[in-house]
């Protein structure tokens, strides 16, 4: 269904956008106040944009606000620097081009679902049932508005390592398809409940979200009581005997899907684009042949339709309009949130400091590890833990060691002194490997206090 926006009523009160920050998601009906402007993110209804509806959106982005274009860490789109008189018409331009747009509870899919020959199954058809049922439910279930399914049918691009209240992933047992059931968490950290048929799904799904609602309008998967949710489902199979899954390849490069189809993975650099850029490099893949695009996590994009032939050629195109396109870009382990100016949260400019960190400490960004930069204590960029996060702090910058950036940090360095405890960071990486060490292992191995002890030392 294509989503037709009723104009914003915006205020300017600070309590107003505090209100619209605690667990509100931005959407075309109710942007949210940021540094920069308004914000609107935009979920497709179908599993991608053809070419010329992205270039539709970018137009509008740059008609309606100030050009600039996100890809979240989820894989969704957002446009920024709008102000209340231009959303009714943002919403106007996405409505003419015909492009609809995803309303109500988020329910995902890996990028190159019912494409990737490696996938166990298909989940589109029964995340399609499950928007369904849930868009049918009368009176409607009053749910937390960042409130995430996903419904993996796994695959060379599977979700998991993105963090969802309710996870369904297909898996082989007994000789069969089933769909493992875990709630709160990534594919290692949710909590596996049950083991189901796929005609059990709906059912067990609809029951979960009946709890959530009955609880209140705030509640999310860890308030679920899991024995008795345990209790109430038949599993197939023991859960916890289900064999975990590989870590996904990072999205940026070429994938290969079998009989000769080529997919190109393009990420964006710290996860924003100009639309102007973005309209010029979509019309370069129109001639290359491309025909449609689908967003995926990693602040990613994925290329159909382009020639095996051709790939490569796209590739070289994405690289020179600054994307990130292949695999070991050091960009790629690299988390930023928007930063100072775009986010009114933010004191530090996130984006200056991965620079940083690229020129002078490159002996971190070898794979094995993220670093994450983060404008204030919120994390949004990588609200879980990460090897070393750098956020904002009186003096300058904290630096946190094995942790997110809500976390006391482990050491503080001065704002003229980043660029040289990078240049320690990344000394004592190179200098400390051991053979066949990742840098990863290196930092766990000489611990904490000698980490903190190198950055703050000069």
């Amino acid at each position: 269904m294509t989503f037709c926006a009723a104009p914003f009523e915006g205020s300017t009160d600070p309590a107003h956008r505090s209100a619209m920050r605690r667990g509100a998601c931005p959407s075309l009906a109710a942007p949210m106040m940021t540094g920069d402007g308004l914000l609107v993110r935009l979920r497709s209804a179908r599993p991608g944009f053809r070419l010329g509806e992205l270039m539709a959106i970018a137009d509008a982005a740059a008609l309606c606000g100030n050009g600039i274009l996100e890809i979240t860490a989820r894989g969704n789109l957002q446009i920024r620097g709008l102000a209340a008189e231009t959303v009714p018409l943002l919403a106007e331009k996405i409505a003419d081009a015909g492009i609809a747009i995803a309303e109500g509870l988020a329910i995902e899919t890996p990028p190159l679902a019912g494409l990737d020959a490696s996938q166990i199954a298909d989940p589109v058809a029964l995340a399609e049932r499950l928007r369904t049922v849930v868009a049918a439910y009368r009176p409607p279930l009053a749910l937390a508005p960042k409130l995430s399914l996903i419904v993996d049918g796994g695959g060379q691009l599977h979700l998991g390592e993105v963090t969802a209240d309710i996870r369904l992933r297909a898996v082989h047992a007994e000789g069969k398809v089933l769909w493992l059931l875990a709630l709160a968490g990534t594919e290692a950290t949710a909590v596996r409940i049950a083991a189901l048929e796929e005609t059990a799904v709906v059912p067990a799904v609809m029951h979960i979200l009946e709890n959530l609602a009955s609880i209140g309008p705030a509640a999310r998967a860890r308030d679920i009581d899991v024995v008795a949710l345990r209790a109430s489902l038949a599993s197939t199979v023991a859960p916890d005997a289900i064999e975990p899954l590989e870590p996904a390849p990072n999205s940026a490069g070429i994938h290969d899907l079998g009989a000769g189809r080529m997919v190109l993975g393009v990420g964006l650099a710290f996860g924003q684009i100009h639309a102007t850029s973005l309209r010029a490099f979509l019309e370069a893949l129109d001639i290359l042949g491309a025909a449609e695009i689908r967003l995926a996590p990693g602040h990613a994009l994925m290329v159909l339709g382009i020639a095996a032939d051709r790939v490569a050629a796209a590739q070289a195109l994405a690289l020179g309009h600054g994307l990130r396109a292949f695999p070991r870009d050091p960009r790629n382990y690299i988390a930023v949130c928007a930063g100072i100016g775009a986010c009114a949260s933010a004191l530090i400019d996130t984006r200056a400091v991965a620079q940083t960190i690229i020129g002078n400490a490159p002996a971190l960004l070898d794979g094995s590890l993220t670093v994450h930069v983060s404008g204030c204590a919120k994390g949004c960029a990588k609200p879980s833990a990460a090897a070393l996060t750098i956020t904002a702090a009186p003096i300058g910058y904290g630096l946190v060691v094995n942790g997110p950036a809500s976390a006391a940090p482990n050491a503080y360095i001065e704002e003229n002194k980043i660029r040289t405890a990078m240049e320690h960071l990344d000394t004592l990486v190179s200098g400390g490997k051991r053979a066949g060490e990742s840098a990863r292992s290196c930092l766990t191995r000489l611990g904490a206090d000698v980490i903190t002890t190198a950055v703050q030392q000069g």
